[in-house]
């Protein structure tokens, strides 16, 4: 395949996670993006297998190419066509709540406690109790740790995981170049 820069055609193409030329590029996916890469930057994902040199050359090319409507198929694995995604770590993972600083302010009053008491409690400064309970700061985990332990609360809360995206349009949605405004 011949590749064109600037004009002249070449045989070279640049790898498109390092930078480097390279005469025989690799199709690899990286977290569900596919590039084409030289073969040092191979290592850095899943070599994609192509059917044929044709698949390749649509890479770009509108929905108008016979060979891209089985390439749509191929990425929803064997959910059957359905929109499901793979579970990952961070499905599992909890977040700071949106109301911590109400439960740490709720807890305190409960406990019978000032906000300077609570930080000699919890070895802090005072400042840092009140800058919590307004909600102008996020306790490190260190603190958070102290306070929940001390107060006997959970400032965490489990996440639904991320919630799938869609743009509503059964082509591959907006991209970045669709939402960027050029100043020129």
């Amino acid at each position: 395949m011949l590749y064109t820069r600037g004009g002249a055609i070449s045989d070279m193409v640049q790898c498109e996670m390092c930078g480097a030329e390279t005469a025989t590029p690799k199709t690899i996916k990286v977290e569900g993006a596919e590039l084409d890469v030289c073969s040092e930057c191979t290592e850095f994902g899943t070599e994609v297998k192509t059917e044929s040199s044709s698949t390749t050359s649509t890479k770009y090319s509108t929905s108008s190419s016979g060979g891209s409507s089985g390439s749509s198929k191929a990425s929803g694995g064997s959910s059957g066509g359905s929109k499901r995604r793979r579970r990952d770590m961070f499905d599992e993972m909890q977040e700071l709540a949106s109301d911590y600083d109400d439960r740490i302010r709720n807890a305190r009053n409960q406990a019978g406690h000032s906000q300077e008491e609570l930080a000699d409690e919890l070895n802090e400064k005072a400042s840092l109790v009140r800058k919590l309970e307004r909600g102008d700061i996020l306790p490190s985990d260190d603190v958070r740790k102290k306070l929940e332990k001390n107060l006997g609360i959970s400032l965490l809360e489990a996440t639904d995981g991320d919630e799938e995206w869609d743009s509503g349009s059964e082509e591959g949605g907006l991209t970045l170049g669709d939402m960027v405004t050029r100043k020129d």
